[in-house]
């Protein structure tokens, strides 16, 4: 079982925790956090890129020249696709780039993530990670000093106060664990979560 350090909300070390083995020591598989990312991003597209093709362009309905005699090549169009403002051949159209992978592999992903925090020493866990009130000043300083840099900070559930108080910081973003993804765990450096928030994490995926 992998112990961390447990810091109280002004970064001061308290203790430490034991984190379940399975979820937080398990083998980081490379192939699999790839696969997920890149279905994360292709799942983020909007796919609402749209050309038009002569068909489409305004105009050009006319041949613009005979078709012998003029000692110029042949056209039938100023919209064909060689003109300048002509149409785009074989251009983008709009679609759906989801597609579905299977629970599984994104697990496996999850858990090849979180591991790889407690491997490299950059996940914080924090007794109780609550704000009374909005105060960016408050968050600044609990990153500071248990070291975190360029942070995703994790709550159980939705905290606006911790969520508002950390949005303006640069490299730092405030999330909880029904939103939490490969992705972002991959993108940010370092993971600071509350206590309960991986009380939870435990006990949804640790089997």
């Amino acid at each position: 079982m992998p112990n961390v350090a447990l810091y109280n909300i002004d970064g001061k070390e308290i203790g430490t925790i034991e984190l379940n083995e399975s979820l937080f020591a398990a083998e980081v598989n490379g192939a699999v956090l790839h696969e997920v990312v890149k279905n994360y991003l292709a799942n983020q597209r909007q796919g609402t890129q749209s050309t038009k093709t002569r068909a489409e362009v305004r105009g050009g309905g006319i041949k613009p020249w005979r078709q012998k005699g003029t000692g110029r090549a042949r056209q039938g169009s100023i919209r064909s696709p060689q003109w300048i403002h002509g149409g785009i051949a074989l251009g983008p159209k709009p679609r759906d780039y989801r597609y579905s992978i299977n629970k599984k592999m994104k697990l496996v992903a999850l858990k090849s993530a979180l591991s790889s925090k407690v491997a490299d020493s950059k996940i914080f866990v924090i007794d109780t990670l609550a704000l009374d009130e909005i105060k960016t000043k408050k968050v600044v300083n609990l990153l500071g000093n248990v070291g975190a840099t360029k942070a995703l900070i994790v709550t159980s559930e939705v905290n606006e106060n911790v969520y508002k108080s950390a949005r303006n910081i640069e490299g730092v973003k405030a999330s909880y664990v029904g939103e939490l993804n490969v992705y972002e765990l991959l993108k940010y450096d370092s993971l600071v979560i509350s206590q309960d928030a991986v009380k939870k994490l435990e006990e949804v995926y640790a089997i």
